[in-house]
């Protein structure tokens, strides 16, 4: 939890995925997060949070279904989506933030 903490605390934004290994939807967002990786480039950093493997962090955030997208910036939830988004929808929200 330490670890996830100082990754969210970066002035950078920081995109949580909140996905499982069991969640169909959950693999669809691995191209979509690439090309939002390429489009922001060092603007933005990615992480991806499996939920079975880390419970405590996906409690504390209320991941009630998944996959679930949360935006940090300096440690702070700006944007939160649950559900799949398209590459273009995602990156056009984001860039509000980024």
């Amino acid at each position: 939890m330490a670890k996830f903490q100082d990754l969210i605390n970066q002035s950078k934004p920081v995109l949580v995925d909140f996905k499982a290994d069991w969640c169909g939807p959950c693999k669809m967002m691995t191209p979509i997060l690439k090309d939002v990786k390429q489009h922001f480039g060092d603007r933005l950093k990615i992480i991806k949070i499996d939920i079975d493997r880390n419970p405590a962090i996906a409690q504390k955030y209320q991941i009630r279904g998944v996959p679930t997208s949360i935006l940090f910036k300096n440690g702070q939830p700006v944007w939160r989506q649950s559900g799949v988004l398209p590459a273009d929808q995602l990156i056009h929200i984001l860039n509000r933030y980024v």
